[in-house]
């Protein structure tokens, strides 16, 4: 164990509402990881949107919580978040599809050969085309550890184009975890 909650093996799929603690959990788990293992090998997606909703911060960058060093491979998207954005489903549906653009630009990027990958707001990627998240866990099989964050309420819709691939995108991430670390 290390200090986290969870051992940093496998696959670890961290999910609950807005500011119940995931972020600062996968920072930690960069940590931890980085001091044990070093930086070698170590790949940070960064794909949270950063806006304030009724005086409320909703989603987070992982800076906020650790300077990851410069060896340390990171690829971070200026993101959205569309349902929090949009006025009407068909922006919000424009909204996540420019989020997976810009996502899939980095997953373009992606080094050969990681040893550990920490994911922020893994499903913002996937808000547009949820199957095409066997992308990014894929990648994730190939290293010894990931970890990955993902929004799992329904304080932002339930029933719009969006909050629908981001629920199936969240399905499919808890079927491929080794574990999952709730917090709601």
């Amino acid at each position: 164990m290390t200090g986290i909650g969870f051992p940093l093996s496998g696959s670890t799929l961290v999910t609950g509402p807005s500011n119940a603690g995931k972020t600062r959990t996968t920072a930690a788990a960069i940590e931890a990881w980085l001091d044990r293992e070093g930086t070698e090998g170590v790949v940070v997606l960064d794909f949270a949107p950063e806006i304030e909703l009724d005086g409320t911060v909703l989603g987070g960058r992982l800076d906020r919580f650790i300077s990851v060093p410069e060896s340390v491979w990171v690829g971070r998207i200026d993101a959205s978040a569309p349902r929090a954005e949009s006025e009407t489903a068909e922006q919000a549906v424009a909204l996540a599809r420019e989020n997976a653009r810009r996502a899939e630009r980095q997953i373009d990027a992606l080094p050969e050969n990681p040893r550990a990958v920490f994911v922020n707001d893994a499903t913002i990627p996937f808000q547009h085309d949820a199957a095409a998240v066997s992308r990014l866990t894929g990648y994730c099989d190939r290293a010894d550890v990931a970890v990955l964050n993902a929004f799992d309420s329904d304080e932002l819709g339930v029933d719009d184009p969006v909050s629908r691939a981001e629920r199936d995108a969240l399905d499919r991430l808890r079927r491929w975890a080794d574990r999952i670390v709730d917090l709601s």
